[in-house]
C-alpha cells in the first residue's frame, strides 16, 4: 500500500493506469515480481525474458517511459521507509541497479511492442 500510495503522490497519471485493477491482487503480483527478480538475478537470461514478456504486456497498458521513472522513485522510497536503519547507500545503490536494469530491459520490449503493433502489413 505504501508503494502505492507514494507512486500516486509522485506521479498522478499513473493512478488511471490502475481504475479497474483489484488493488490487492496488483499488491500481491507486485510483491511477487520482486521476489522474482530478486531470485532470479543468478539466472539473468530467465530473468530478462520474463521482464521482457513484462515489459510487452505494459505496454498494452498504456505505460510510458515517464512511469517507469516514478516507478523506480515510489520503489526506492518504499524500500527505504521498510528497512529503515538497515538502508544503506549500498542498499540503495544495489536496488537502483537492479531497479535500472530491469526498466532498461522492459522499456526497450515496450518499445519494440509499440513499433511492431504500429506496423501497417504491405
Amino acid at each position: 500500500e505504501l508503494f502505492y500510495r507514494r507512486l500516486f503522490q509522485i506521479d498522478t497519471r499513473t493512478r488511471e493506469l490502475f481504475a479497474a485493477t483489484d488493488m490487492f491482487v496488483q499488491r500481491k503480483k507486485l510483491l511477487q515480481t520482486l521476489g522474482f527478480a530478486i531470485s532470479g538475478l543468478d539466472n539473468l537470461d530467465v530473468l530478462l525474458s520474463t521482464v521482457e514478456d513484462l515489459g510487452r504486456r505494459h505496454a498494452h497498458y498504456g505505460v510510458t517511459d515517464a512511469h517507469y521513472d516514478s516507478v523506480g522513485a515510489a520503489l526506492l522510497w518504499t524500500l527505504e521507509q521498510g528497512l529503515g536503519r538497515a538502508w544503506t547507500p549500498q542498499v540503495e545503490e544495489a536496488w537502483a541497479e537492479v531497479y535500472g536494469l530491469i526498466s532498461a530491459v522492459m522499456r526497450g520490449a515496450a518499445e519494440r511492442e509499440r513499433v511492431t503493433s504500429q506496423a501497417v502489413p504491405a
